[in-house]
């Protein structure tokens, strides 16, 4: 780094619980070599190269479309509201679009308008906020790794230097008596040197999830410290993974601030506590395989992961896919059990992907196995709603085994009139009139989250599991998502979030598009439909906001 770093603005607030020394470096032992992660795809034809190279140009074309009118009407801002044309700062207000979409228009040779977009994200004010507290795990995955995956596609230094500053404010927030971090932090008391210590209340994947970004920024800068500062998280949750309830996974909540990691009763691979699982095996990738800790912990949470949380459901065809649920361990005169909820979400399709990806790096084929029937699971929700597009969240009906299961009309029925039962509503109806009313899909007994607001997870999955197959069917799922999710969420400026993906006619729109639907959505299905060798498993791994980081050969 340079000598003005030296007197940066985050380095000159007063240090109340400096870092205990010696602080812990990056490992200094080779790089061990992991199995290929991508397949070898055969030569394709001049029909099937010229089909893939359209659909990536259309997909391109509607980047192109949502960049412009961010460019012309919210520029700077973190994110525009592409119905009305106009802007809204969510995090932070430091222009979240454009530090999500660095790398998406490198990845999409837009190399004017990434030279453009670097100059003016160089300008960022990183010492003021108008939001009372900001979120450290929303802007880690989305400032710091934005800016370390465009220096790491572009060697541009002004990245790298971006990075280092986003990373020195970041890390004041681990300034507390046990340096565990403040994951809704007051950034602006912080500014001010004011003392501050950790509550004793925090999601899993908010504490969990900032290794990746802090690990590549020690690797790239030479200093220890974020290295350190992360690693002093992970090594608790590696100490209490086989003490909680159910024994491999994390229960939702943690508290930072008596460094209990092992209390708590549910269990979830979503919302929340998602990207802790998915960093495991990434980590493992990022580091080269130089830390072992993250290959153990990765594979201690696989099995209990499969064994309670994944449910096949029950469908019309007799499908053999499956879906991420969530788990519930419950104590009753003294005697523990495990309840499984068989809610899917469309934030859980991840999953799919990241079981591939494990399965590829550590050369596990039966969890590649099941990875394919998650993704599959997630193709067959999308097709299974009018619009082609899945919700937020659903339930359907669990089978009794993950191997068999026939389709039981009156047991679907059953399960419709039970999750009927929670609601506020005064008249009594039938199954087939609550089927009717809430226009229920055939095998999804509710619908309690109807939203689509722009989510990567299910094409993510698709993508990375193409990449590790080569199976050209996977294109054809790719476009019909691509095309379902385009055609009902298209506006005039660019693409919205829309309030219910089971409405008879268009989906009413919500005028939201988060900074992912550049940064990552569009980003995995541009990829899915590019070379196989554009951005390669086997070269990047991919933060949880699909920012591409070198892996340290």
């Amino acid at each position: 780094m340079t000598e003005q770093d030296e007197t940066y603005f985050w380095r000159t607030v007063k240090v109340h619980h400096p870092a205990p020394e010696p602080l812990r470096q990056l490992p200094a032992v080779p790089s061990v070599r992991f199995p290929q992660v991508q397949a070898h795809f055969p030569p394709e034809t001049s029909t099937q190269r010229r089909v893939r190279e359209e659909r990536q140009q259309t997909v391109k074309k509607a980047f192109q479309k949502a960049w412009s009118s961010y460019r012309r009407h919210a520029w700077l801002s973190d994110e525009l509201t592409p119905v009305s044309g106009g802007r809204r700062n969510t995090f932070g207000g430091w222009a979240a679009t454009l530090v999500d979409s660095l790398d998406t228009l490198w990845i999409m040779d837009m190399k004017s308008d990434f030279d453009e977009a670097v100059t003016a994200a160089v300008t960022i004010d990183f010492t003021h906020t108008d939001l009372e507290d900001i979120n450290v795990f929303e802007t880690t995955i989305r400032y710091l790794g934005g800016f370390l995956s465009a220096f790491d596609l572009s060697g541009d230094v002004r990245l790298l230097r971006k990075a280092a500053e986003v990373g020195e404010m970041l890390y004041k927030a681990f300034d507390t008596p046990n340096r565990m971090p403040i994951t809704r932090w007051k950034v602006g008391e912080a500014a001010r040197g004011d003392a501050q210590d950790v509550g004793n209340g925090a999601l899993v994947a908010e504490i969990g999830s900032l290794s990746m970004e802090f690990t590549r920024l020690s690797i790239l800068t030479g200093d220890p410290k974020f290295w350190d500062a992360t690693q002093r998280i992970m090594k608790i949750f590696e100490r209490q993974q086989n003490k909680t309830n159910i024994p491999g996974l994390w229960p939702l909540v943690v508290n930072p601030k008596d460094e209990v990691f092992n209390q708590g009763e549910d269990f979830t691979l979503g919302a929340m506590a998602d990207s802790l699982y998915e960093y495991l095996p990434k980590m493992s990738a990022l580091v080269g395989g130089r830390s072992g800790m993250y290959k153990s912990m990765y594979e201690a949470a696989v099995n209990p992961a499969i064994e309670h949380n994944l449910f096949r459901p029950m469908t019309p065809t007799n499908e053999d896919i499956l879906i991420a649920g969530q788990a519930h361990s419950r104590e009753s005169n003294g005697v523990r059990t495990i309840e499984q909820e068989p809610q899917g979400q469309h934030l859980v399709c991840f999953m799919g992907g990241l079981l591939a990806l494990g399965g590829k790096l550590f050369n596990h084929p039966d969890e590649v196995a099941v990875a394919r029937k998650l993704v599959d699971g997630c193709v067959y929700a999308y097709k299974s709603f009018p619009h082609g597009i899945m919700p937020e969240t659903f339930y359907m009906v669990p089978c009794p085994s993950k191997q068999e299961c026939k389709w039981d009309e009156a047991l679907y029925k059953k399960h419709v009139l039970e999750r009927a039962e929670g609601k506020d509503d005064d008249e009594v109806l039938t199954a087939d009139e609550i089927i009717k009313k809430d226009r229920l899909v055939p095998g999804f007994s509710a619908v309690p989250d109807r939203r689509y607001i722009l989510r990567p997870e299910a094409i993510e999955s698709v993508f990375i599991m193409y990449r590790t197959t080569a199976d050209a069917s996977l294109l054809d799922s790719a476009w019909d998502m691509f095309s379902s999710i385009d055609n009902a969420t298209s506006t005039e400026l660019a693409n919205t979030a829309v309030w219910d993906v089971t409405a008879d006619g268009k989906p009413p729109q919500s005028d939201s598009m988060e900074s992912f639907w550049m940064g990552e959505t569009l980003k995995y299905f541009y990829l899915i439909f590019s070379e196989p060798g554009l951005v390669s498993l086997d070269e990047f791994v991919f933060n949880t906001e699909a920012h591409p980081f070198r892996r340290w050969k």
